[in-house]
């Protein structure tokens, strides 16, 4: 709990070590981090500090050495590869630096792409998408491709590709960091509008203490330890 409120991301102790051959490396040591639902927190550091790592604990594309990780009231550390599978699905939106659009594909196409696991019907996938790209203010973009738009249309098309299925959390990794500064500080009112109006759960990572001041927490990582 974090003054009264329910915490969405609850790490307790977490460590993580990977190895170089038989050399252990620590990249996280007994992190402790509670970010509560509706939260905009950013995560700053130096390159190597552990953020990305920390990132990837929470949206449960990783999981600790030890420690628990309870994120949106689940304990990714006790899920199996297919539940984390779910969990990610279900309550997780990924934003990152590189907009990882299918370049053959429409920005309707790329933004209903989550959506293609589930049962919807197509008609619903179709309202669903235009939706998400209505949020972002791309819906009279939806038939164009990636190459015919701005690197900040671009993120935005991703931006609806997260929210598509309206997840609880959107983790960022470094969001702006392709961006103009104009783009950048387009798609941070975006984030804000996210959070204040939809209140949705916003985890990034920048190092741009432009974008960092837009959350409502920043967070240091050095050397793997959270400050």
């Amino acid at each position: 709990m974090l003054d009264g409120m329910a915490s969405i991301v609850e790490l307790h102790a977490v460590h993580k070590t990977f190895y170089r051959g038989n050399q252990p490396v620590q990249v996280l040591q007994n992190v402790d981090l509670a970010i509560a639902d509706g939260a905009f927190d950013a995560l700053i550091g130096p390159s190597g500090s552990g953020k990305s790592t920390l990132l990837n604990l929470i949206a449960g594309l990783d999981t600790p050495s030890s420690g628990t990780a309870i994120i949106a009231g689940s304990d990714l550390t006790r899920m199996t590869r297919r539940e984390l599978a779910r969990f990610r699905a279900d309550k997780i939106g990924f934003i990152f630096q590189s907009y990882n659009l299918m370049p053959v594909l429409t920005a309707l196409e790329n933004v209903e792409l989550p959506l293609l696991l589930t049962r919807l019907t197509a008609r619903e996938r179709r309202t669903r998408a235009h939706t998400a790209l209505r949020i972002v203010g791309l819906d009279e973009r939806a038939q164009h491709f990636p190459r015919q738009l701005s690197g900040g249309q671009e993120q935005r098309v991703a931006i609806a590709r997260a929210i598509v299925h309206d997840p609880q959390i959107l983790v960022c990794d470094e969001p702006t960091g392709d961006l103009d500064r104009a783009s950048a500080d387009a798609i941070l009112d975006l984030l804000q509008r996210l959070n204040d109006e939809f209140k949705k759960t916003i985890i990034m990572v920048t190092h741009d203490p432009i974008a960092a001041r837009r959350a409502h927490r920043i967070c240091r990582l050095d050397k793997g330890q959270l400050h």
